[in-house]
């Protein structure tokens, strides 16, 4: 059976190749998701991914992740970044270990951009990669995952 990596999108990501593409880039949510999809298949994992603009449904979404099988997730709160003690508590009740993604660079960006209520429980935070971040925290979740073996 293929290892479950969860890849959950945060709020407005939905928008991605019409929003701010000076920001964010012209590739589409769809776009990644496919990308991955078949980068998991590569790498030998089954990749699962859900975007929602309601932070409960992230919420439940990653509770969901507890119990069926997924063995890392790889997230992009975008705006909850900044904002939400819910999806962190979420994160950290699950004990799933995840990466953090940023299609930009956060720190070139707002001031409020540059805290995170997550960076300091992920195993890795990529940001400022554009879509390739995703591809990146794939491919470092599975070597993770390929040096610790299942509980």
């Amino acid at each position: 059976m293929k290892a479950r990596i969860a890849v959950v999108h945060g709020p407005n990501l939905n928008l991605l190749g019409s929003r701010e593409p000076q920001v964010y880039g012209s590739t589409t949510l769809a776009q990644i998701d496919e990308a991955l999809r078949r980068l998991g298949e590569e790498l030998g994992v089954q990749v699962d991914c859900f975007q929602s603009n309601h932070e409960g449904a992230l919420v439940e979404r990653i509770h969901a992740a507890a119990r069926d099988g997924t063995r890392f997730v790889l997230i992009n709160p975008a705006a909850y970044t900044h904002t939400s003690v819910a999806l962190r508590d979420a994160l950290a009740g699950v004990s799933l270990p995840f990466v953090e993604v940023h299609l930009s660079n956060v720190y070139r960006r707002e001031k409020f951009r540059h805290h995170s209520y997550f960076s300091d429980l992920a195993e890795a935070v990529i940001s400022g990669c554009g879509a390739l971040g995703y591809s990146l925290a794939l491919r470092f979740a599975v070597e993770r995952l390929m040096t610790k073996p299942a509980d």
